[in-house]
């Protein structure tokens, strides 16, 4: 005999793992494919269990079929998850259809019933209602009700999921078995990989990839003891496992499209690492019990949504292990993000079974009613939660369950103090009150109470977060509970590769003095005010709006991606920078008749020009409305400074031009608004255009995110004592000052009872040396802000550390440090002009490749920081010519050779005939831009010959040519302005 590599033997193997695991084999003459109902288990089942509910109906004529009548009926219209859940009712007879998992061993009854339920496997199920021949290769049914479908290939014969894919998308979803709501899920299942779908719709059937992930990425790992996907029938479908997603996982959901009305059914089924993350969590909770910290990092496109939810609904029905008493009172679901909240908030209300169980609190009065009226679940932000939580004060005999959404800072420092402290409850009556005492207590506060566990969701860990919410191995790294990578979720199509479409563009351009005399400058300073000045120029502005427009009208408006639907948008560097782009978009939109317009966001009032402007103002609606005016035909590009660079998901983003600094978890966030897939409109590929960063810079910020992200080591708190000892040096307050202050402030003195002590401290700090006073102003931030972020996670309590802390938190503001260089950086800007601006793509289309390494984050800098002295300083020519060096590099030619050339270029364009005409008398800016460039490029023709290097490159870079044309138009203005000076 030899292996038996058939589809046929596949289905024998999975089959016999089911029997094994207590299923009963049924048999394909038993299906009713009209009812798509095994009814000899149907019957079996509720003679066993419900005979007596059964004995009501049985003097009815033909009563059996009444039932199964009233049982198609209700699956038609409400899917069998709903009866399943909730039984049949028939006349006066109620049915139960399946009964549910017992919570422990001491409830013998249930356990009995839980048993009596009939779960059958059925192989080659003959489905059809009109047709005898085609068949599904396996269905499994609870009680006669089928609840999954599978498909099954093998690979050794030349057979893949894929074609298990495309049979099931070859089916008649007319087919009662595979009617919406029929079937909880139809699994595609080859020996390495398993997908799964919800609904059947011909071809335009959706599949998900339920695998585990290996080496965090797509696929399954091996499996010592038998094929890759046996975890589907050895773990997933068994008996206990089933009931559990149909009791806790499994929804049907009826959602209302917001703009057209129109109501619209989805069922939920977890994808893998979704049922995973949730029952880890919850098996470690009962085994841990309160108290714990977790820390999930799954990427954008794991469906954290869903993920935060079921969690949040299972642990409020957790019980001990030994199964006798809730484990939490209420779960609080915490959200960094107002557009995310409203999500969660809609996503629990719509899988929300029990009413009346869900609170939306924006005050301390709401969370306290929902409290006191059995609220169980409680949505909030982190803006609100410190305010939410002032007045509760009585909450330590209560256990909680704290869902945090994108934990970062906010979650590491001050922001969460409040919340830690209302819920450890460290004020109560018993307050103490000794002044050492009320320290410690503010201490204990501040670490994460004993009555609360904290689980996590973030996609970028930071190191902080690591360390306050991650598991401590035994070699004292921190890492993540569970891990659902970007890596995996790229590879499985759930998120677009942002990086695979990358293209960067450097500008040149070239600065010249403007004063007759030398003055020095802050070498590094003037740099990076020179370029600012440059970048936030107007004119600046203007030419690079323009290549996004052009990029944008030839390669998404044109070519009608996402059926011309597909929108973009720009990210600035700051308020004023959106400003302007916005402004220069709307013109250039305008002048060309363009029948859509731009958006732009941001928070607050920005005056530019002499002019206050709003969103509200530019845009001509509310700022709350732009998420929602966005999704229009008439908006298409949303300028942003970093509004939105979180939180903030638009399938139908599809291209990005980004002039803005960005590194680190900020680089992945706001890169990342590109790409949530869009499956309906063909979205496969991502676009950006990027002014400011270096594709290593981008690769740099993403590395550590794309696998699996760990902490190096903890971090060194014993540099607060270093800067406690440098700053006690300093003699700017005595040791007595610090601890009657902490009297004062914790005894709730008025701010004018602290203000004389802070000032007496502040008036020592004015009269040192100005050179001494920036390193104690920096030394001072840097103990507060260490000192927040690891006091809640260090294993001790320092009470001088306690109470310097919050001393130095309300002196820093009063201490002013000037900056000696800032006067004359200030008049840096007023000494040059900008002569020359141009722009050249030095990667186009380029893939950023990452790194499959798992990555490891350093721990907050142990080195005490000081002020930087003696910066180097250089006089304006020499500065310039360093600035023009390193940014003005987009001809193979000197600065002062590729001046000569422009100049040349422009004095052929006005010696032309038609210049006067067509240019210095044409009132019409467009037009006299038009004749303009006419000119400029009749001049390169005729000087081609001479300048043969310079004519290919303005032929070939349409961004070279139009830099090029912006430098020519600047000095053609400058020309006819000012005609007394010579070019």
């Amino acid at each position: 005999m030899v292996s038996d590599p058939s589809e046929k033997a596949l289905e024998g193997l999975i089959e016999a793992a089911f029997l094994a695991g207590g299923y009963a084999l049924g048999n394909n003459a038993d299906f009713d494919a009209d009812l798509a109902l095994d009814t000899k288990q149907f019957w079996a089942f509720l003679e066993a269990t419900q005979s007596d509910e059964l004995d009501k109906l049985r003097p009815r004529h033909n009563w059996q079929r009444l039932v199964l009548e009233r049982l198609d009926r209700k699956i038609k219209k409400d899917g069998v998850l709903t009866v399943l859940k909730k039984g049949l009712s028939v006349d006066d007879a109620h049915l139960k259809l399946l009964y549910r998992l017992p919570y422990n061993t001491k409830t013998p009854e249930v356990t009995r019933l839980f048993d009596a339920n009939i779960f059958s496997v059925t192989r080659q199920v003959y489905f059809s209602t009109s047709d005898s021949n085609p068949s599904v290769d396996m269905v499994l049914f609870i009680n006669g009700l089928p609840v999954v479908s599978m498909e099954l290939k093998q690979p050794w014969k030349g057979q893949t999921v894929y074609h298990a894919r495309k049979q099931y998308q070859d089916r008649d979803a007319r087919e009662p078995l595979f009617q919406f709501g029929r079937c909880l899920v139809h699994f595609a299942v080859d020996t390495d990989l398993v997908d799964m779908t919800t609904k059947l719709s011909g071809k335009s059937t959706y599949f998900l990839p339920f695998n585990k992930g290996d080496a965090h990425g797509k696929g399954n790992p091996i499996n010592p003891t038998g094929h890759k996907t046996a975890y589907l029938w050895d773990e997933v479908l068994t008996r206990h496992s089933l009931t559990n997603i149909i009791e806790h996982f499994a929804k049907l959901v009826e959602e209302e499209d917001p703009d057209t009305g129109k109501k619209k059914k989805t069922l939920f089924f977890p994808r893998y690492h979704q049922l995973d993350v949730v029952r880890q969590v919850l098996a470690d909770v009962r085994e841990q019990g309160v108290g714990q910290r977790y820390l999930i990092q799954h990427s954008a496109g794991s469906g954290k949504s869903n993920s935060i939810t079921w969690l949040g609904y299972q642990l409020i029905e957790t019980y001990d292990a030994a199964g006798e008493q809730n484990l939490f009172d209420s779960v609080i679901v915490v959200t960094d993000r107002r557009v995310l909240d409203r999500q969660l908030k809609d996503n629990i209300r719509a899988f929300s079974e029990v009413k009346n169980v869900v609170a939306h609190a924006f005050s301390s009065a709401e969370l306290k009613s929902a409290l006191e009226n059995g609220k169980k679940l409680i949505i909030t932000t982190i803006q609100k939660f410190p305010h939410i939580l002032d007045g509760i004060t009585d909450l330590t005999d209560r256990k909680f369950a704290v869902i945090i959404d994108e934990a970062h800072s906010s979650q590491s420092g001050s922001a969460a103090d409040k919340m830690n402290e209302a819920i450890s409850g460290s004020v109560d009556e018993d307050e103490p009150e000794d002044l050492q005492d009320k320290i410690l207590a503010a201490m204990e506060a501040r670490k994460m109470g004993a009555n609360a566990s904290f689980f996590a969701f973030t996609a970028t860990p930071k190191n902080t977060t690591l360390e306050r919410f991650g598991q401590q191995n035994s070699d004292g790294k921190f890492a993540p509970f569970h891990l659902y990578s970007m890596k995996q979720a790229i590879e499985e199509g759930f998120i677009l590769d942002v990086l695979k479409n990358y293209t960067t563009s450097k500008s040149y351009y070239e600065l010249q003095k403007s004063v007759e005399d030398n003055p020095e400058f802050n070498t590094k300073k003037a740099q990076s005010k020179l370029r600012a000045y440059v970048e936030a120029d107007a004119t600046t502005i203007k030419t690079k709006a323009g290549i996004m427009l052009d990029h944008f009208e030839q390669n998404v408006v044109r070519t009608k991606k996402l059926k011309g639907k597909a929108k973009s948008m720009v990210v600035t560097r700051n308020i004023e920078s959106a400003i302007r782009y916005y402004m220069a978009l709307r013109e250039a939109l305008s002048a060309s008749g363009s029948p859509y317009r731009p958006l732009v966001a941001f928070t607050g009032k920005k005056l530019i020009d002499g002019v206050e402007h709003t969103e509200d103002t530019l845009n001509g609606f509310p700022g709350g409305d732009i998420a929602k005016k966005f999704k229009t035909d008439e908006f298409r590009i949303l300028v942003v400074a970093n509004k939105f660079l979180t939180g903030f998901d638009e399938p139908m983003l599809t291209t990005m031009y980004v002039d803005k600094k960005l590194q680190h978890v900020l680089a992945v966030q706001a890169l990342s608004r590109l790409n949530r897939s869009n499956n309906k409109l063909g979205k496969e590929e991502t676009f950006i255009l990027d002014f400011h960063n270096t594709v290593e810079d981008i690769k740099d910020a993403f590395d550590p995110f794309y696998t699996s992200t760990a902490l190096s080591e903890p971090t060194d708190v014993n540099v607060l004592h270093d800067l406690k000892d440098a700053l006690d040096d300093t003699g700017i307050y005595d040791w007595a000052e610090v601890v009657e202050f902490n009297e004062m402030f914790f005894a709730s003195a008025d701010a004018d009872q602290l203000s004389p002590l802070l000032d007496t401290v502040v008036d020592r700090f004015n009269d040192l040396a100005e050179e001494q006073k920036p390193d104690i102003k920096i030394k001072s931030k840097q103990f507060v802000k260490i000192y927040a972020q690891v006091a809640c996670i260090i294993p001790f309590t320092n009470a001088n550390w306690e109470m310097l802390h919050w001393f130095l938190k309300f002196l820093i503001p009063k201490l002013k440090v000037k900056d000696p260089d800032q006067d004359e950086i200030n008049g840096l800007l007023e000494s040059v002009d900008l002569t020359t601006y141009g722009l050249e793509r030095v990667k186009i289309g380029h893939t950023i490749a990452l790194e499959d390494a798992n990555s490891e984050l350093e721990p907050l800098n142990p080195n005490p920081r000081s002020a930087h002295v003696d910066p180097d300083k250089d006089p304006l020519d020499l500065i310039i010519a360093a600035f023009n060096e390193r940014y003005f590099t987009g001809w193979d030619a000197t600065p002062e050779e590729q001046r000569v050339k422009l100049v040349n270029l422009l004095k052929h364009a006005m010696a032309d005939p038609a210049f006067h005409d067509k240019v210095v008398n044409n009132s019409d800016s467009q037009n006299r831009r038009i004749a303009s460039e006419a000119l400029f490029e009749k001049a390169m023709r005729n000087e081609r010959r001479k300048e043969i290097d310079l004519y290919k490159k303005y032929a070939s870079d349409e961004n070279f040519k139009k830099g090029l044309h912006d430098a020519l138009l600047r000095m053609m203005e400058k020309a006819i302005s000012r005609p007394e000076i010579s070019l």
